[in-house]
């Protein structure tokens, strides 16, 4: 055994993925703008009429929330011909919300936010600078995984933030890139 290959097996991976990344969203009954609005008063999450505050919601119940909104914005795409990666990828830049492959091989890293009222500025502009770092941390880390795992170069990628606002759900194709500033 090389040094180089025992060094690999013991050095930790950068990035690892959530239990329910590997499974697949159910598409029953998620489609449209109008099922969004279903999705909210149902369950009860942030666009539900009753929906508690921040403050008095827990941490696991803010994310079973996130977690709605993310398998909804997968169904979604996947329905728009994205192929599904990974889902909840943490690494030390930070977390990966949806993982997605396009057609021609480029990777999708989506951001998945959701708000109830366009109030500073929305969901899309809850995406500054700070959250685009992390993002880009991650996505550098992944791509990091990706080549030692696969050997080769990573292929292309992009950006993409899906938002829901008010019911409606919005997909912004390559919302942002490394190089801006």
């Amino acid at each position: 055994m090389t040094r180089n290959a025992r060094t690999q097996e013991k050095r930790p991976s950068l990035c690892h993925v959530g239990r329910s990344a590997a499974a697949p969203a159910r598409e029953g009954g998620v489609g449209g703008t109008s099922e969004v609005g279903k999705l909210g008063r149902d369950r009860g999450d942030n666009f539900s009429a009753r929906a508690r505050s921040n403050a008095e919601r827990g941490p696991a119940d803010r994310r079973a929330t996130g977690a709605r909104f993310e398998a909804h914005a997968q169904a979604w795409l996947q329905r728009q011909r994205l192929v599904f990666v990974a889902r909840n990828v943490h690494c030390r830049g930070g977390e990966l919300d949806l993982v997605m492959r396009e057609r021609d091989g480029t990777l999708v890293f989506v951001e998945v936010r959701a708000r109830t009222r366009a109030a500073y500025g929305g969901a899309a502009a809850s995406v500054g600078w700070h959250k685009r770092q992390r993002l880009l941390r991650a996505a550098r880390e992944y791509l990091l995984t990706y080549a030692d795992e696969h050997g080769a170069l990573p292929p292309a990628c992009r950006f993409d933030v899906v938002t829901f606002e008010g019911g409606r759900l919005a997909w912004l194709r390559d919302a942002f890139r490394e190089d801006e500033r």
